[in-house]
């Protein structure tokens, strides 16, 4: 072959699927390789079945006796389905998993051995704390760290280790991970929600935060993608010119799954499938070689372990068919990118979705207590949940005409809209009427039929109302779930505190419940109207409204992460017990210097390129019409050499101009790097990083990206759009 990129072709060509491993029924084998409820009343004596179960909803403690049952009864079981090591599962803020494995094999005497597995080693462990990101909480010499059982998230089996959820935190007791604060986060909305709840129905005792994620993703070759040190380093194409053909026809959305990919989908589901991931949607997306896989609603909790693990199932189940995932929330300039839209509801303990309306103006009423408590939480915090969303791939996605904008707001459909209004025109200040309340209580006991005729979505809103849920479809497709539902359910639950003391003292004054809910709804109703918007948040009249409403737009990272810092919202996580001030800061700094790295990396990755790629092959291509040019004189002369080497000498002309002006931008964008670098303060650093180097990305990709067009096909190393997007 010429070069890499041909030989990387070739070897796309010549792939044939792989065979579908498994080809029987789903449901026969769905949590098979999880310690789930029933696994535990088979395998744990009566009493310990019945701690793990009040531990699982009520959040108790298992004594030691307890958890040593546990721990022998997991163990046989996992030894049963083949595992050999065990681990405790986390989640640090690098933004990935984490395991350290451990055999269940111990020595006991000379030539013997037994399996061993007790309460101390199922509840606690001790990695190191210091060499995961702790922004400041923990010294490089101080490096304990715990990991702790969260048994409210079943342990599962993994190849052939056992695999047990788990918490991450400090020496001194402060969370390093995402699953502490999302437990935290998720406790207090349990609690809020509940005292809300009481109003309308006092057998509610549990109210669950539910969470149905869709994950989008790419698809490329490995030939092609191990051709491409972007995609290796980066996650994404930093380079490539556009293909002729994109997403323009939209025949791929929707469309018939090539059978290659087919095969892949069915792989990673069905261990999906076998880890409980109950997964039931498979599609292809917009764009060309993009997918999306989504699961049924769970648990909060639940719902984002079995995101990181469907994340980790995808590269490893990929990686079996000749491919790679790209999670990257742009990998490709030109068509869309990928995100992860987090649809969010309260469930209670009586099977009551509260997001859902009823069939009578009673459990309406509750419904729309919820439903305006939830987009007054979004209005006065707007700037936390994009402060949740944040991060150097998804300010490529945010605004780019396929995601929502980087303005935060909330569509609810004109029908709701219009009820809200006639709901905040007609509730009296004084005492109502009875006709007023049969009125308010006649257009409540319509809202199922409302939403029956309402039921477009906005896909330019960043969170909308689709019925039964709020869709926060800002999130990140390479995000952790947990980022955004630590602050969605922490926002709820001051809320709805906020909101019930208010009723209380409302019904204390003398109103009757109905009237107190009411009237704290109206005003709600009117506080929160500027962050209600139903039209085209893509449009540039958007931005100027939203201006003009007082709404923030906070376009890149560095401006949204600095939110974190602002004492109302440092309170507030205060105030929750979701997060202390301490590591809120913690997390933070953490934020800034993962946005550093990623912006750096990429700079590097772009000043290799360039040299080593980019610059190389068009310069030997110019070489090559300078023979050309050179033969062409000496054939007919200078004149009519000169006469029939125009179209040459044009394009000599052309790839000098490119490779001067991105040698001059690579040598800029170095130098920029290098003061970004000596600035000490953190924040100051990832703007100037944003601001002085990242500048100069598009520039340089620009002139690569006009070369590639004038440059030889096989003098080109690199594999273009065309073969990565189109190649199956």
């Amino acid at each position: 072959m010429a070069n890499q990129r041909m030989q990387a072709y070739y070897d796309v060509l010549h792939r044939t699927p792989k065979p579908i491993s498994f080809d029987g029924k789903i449901s026969e084998i769905f949590g098979e390789n999880v310690f789930h409820m029933e696994v535990m009343r088979e395998y744990l004596p009566s009493e310990a079945y019945k701690s793990m179960k009040k531990a699982i909803h009520d959040g108790t403690r298992l004594d030691r006796t307890m958890a040593d049952q546990v721990a022998s009864s997991m163990k046989d079981w996992a030894i049963s389905k083949g595992a050999t090591h065990y681990t405790h599962w986390f989640q640090p803020l690098t933004g990935a998993t984490a395991e350290k494995h451990d055999a269940f094999f111990k020595p006991v005497g000379p030539g013997k051995a037994i399996e061993r597995f007790d309460g101390d080693l199922l509840v606690q462990q001790e990695p190191d704390a210091s060499s995961f990101p702790h922004g400041g909480i923990r010294n490089t010499f101080e490096a304990r760290g715990y990991t702790a059982w969260d048994p409210s998230s079943p342990a599962f089996v993994i190849g052939k280790t056992l695999c047990i959820p788990t918490i991450f935190i400090s020496y001194t007791g402060e969370a390093l991970d995402y699953k502490m604060p999302l437990l935290r986060a998720l406790h207090e909305v349990d609690s809020a929600a509940v005292a809300v709840c009481n109003y309308f129905d006092k057998n509610v005792n549990k109210v669950s935060a539910t969470l149905g994620w869709e994950q989008e993703y790419f698809l490329v070759d490995k030939a092609l993608y191990n051709a491409r040190p972007d995609l290796m380093m980066t996650g994404r194409a930093l380079f490539g010119h556009i293909s002729a053909k994109g997403q323009q026809l939209d025949d791929h959305y929707f469309g018939s799954i090539p059978e290659r990919v087919s095969a892949f989908m069915r792989d990673f589901e069905t261990e999906a499938i076998r880890l409980g991931i109950p997964v039931t949607t498979r599609h292809n997306e917009v764009a060309p070689n993009q997918f999306e896989c989504a699961p049924i609603f769970e648990e909060c909790n639940l719902a984002n372990d079995h995101n990181l693990l469907l994340m980790d199932l995808l590269e490893k189940i990929a990686r079996k068919h000749d491919f790679r995932v790209l999670l990257h929330e742009k990998p490709f300039a030109g068509v869309n990118g990928s995100g992860k839209h987090n649809n969010w509801s309260l469930s209670t303990n009586t099977g009551v979705n509260l997001l859902a309306p009823g069939k009578n103006p009673k459990s309406n009423l509750q419904f729309l207590t919820f439903f305006v408590n939830t987009i007054k939480a979004i209005h006065d915090n707007s700037d936390l949940l994009r402060a949740a969303i944040a991060g150097a791939g998804n300010d490529h996605r945010l605004g780019a005409n396929e995601a929502p904008p980087a303005i935060i707001s909330a569509f609810i459909g004109s029908q709701l809209t219009s009820l809200l209004d006639k709901i905040e025109k007609n509730v009296k200040a004084g005492k109502m009427t009875p006709e007023d309340k049969t009125e308010l209580k006649l257009n409540i006991g319509k809202i199922p039929q409302i939403l029956l005729d309402n039921t477009d979505r906005n896909r330019t809103s960043p969170f909308a109302f689709t019925g039964n849920k709020f869709e926060f479809r800002a999130v990140g497709s390479s995000a952790n779930c947990a980022s955004a539902m630590i602050v969605l359910n922490t926002i709820m639950a001051k809320q709805l505190k906020t909101f019930k003391k208010e009723v209380d003292a409302r019904i204390k004054k003398g109103d009757g419940k109905d009237e107190a809910i009411l009237k704290e709804l109206q005003k709600l109703i009117k506080e929160s109207k500027k962050i209600r918007f139903e039209g085209n948040g893509y449009g540039e009249e958007w931005v100027k409204e939203a201006k003009k409403r007082g709404l923030s737009n906070l376009k890149d990272t560095p401006r949204a992460l600095a939110v974190w810092g602002n004492k109302d919202f440092v309170k507030l996580f205060d105030e929750m017990n979701v997060l202390s001030p301490r590591e809120l800061a913690a997390r933070q700094e953490i934020e800034f210097e993962n946005y550093i790295m990623k912006i750096q990396i990429e700079a590097r990755v772009i000043g290799e390129m360039v040299q080593n790629f980019i610059l190389p092959a068009a310069v030997n291509y110019q070489n090559k019409l300078m023979e050309n040019v050179k033969g062409l004189i000496d054939v007919l002369g200078p004149k009519n050499g000169k006469v029939a080497a125009k179209a040459q000498i044009d394009v000599i002309e052309r790839v000098s101009e490119h490779i001067n002006k991105m040698k001059d931008l690579a040598d800029e964008m170095r130098v920029a790097r290098k003061k970004a670098n000596n600035i000490a303060d953190i924040e100051k650093r990832a703007i100037a990083y944003c601001d002085m180097v990242k500048v100069h990305f598009d520039a340089i990709r620009y002139n690569s990206d006009k070369l590639e067009l004038l440059v030889d096909d096989e003098e080109w190393r690199l594999p273009k759009f065309r073969e990565m997007l189109f190649t199956r």
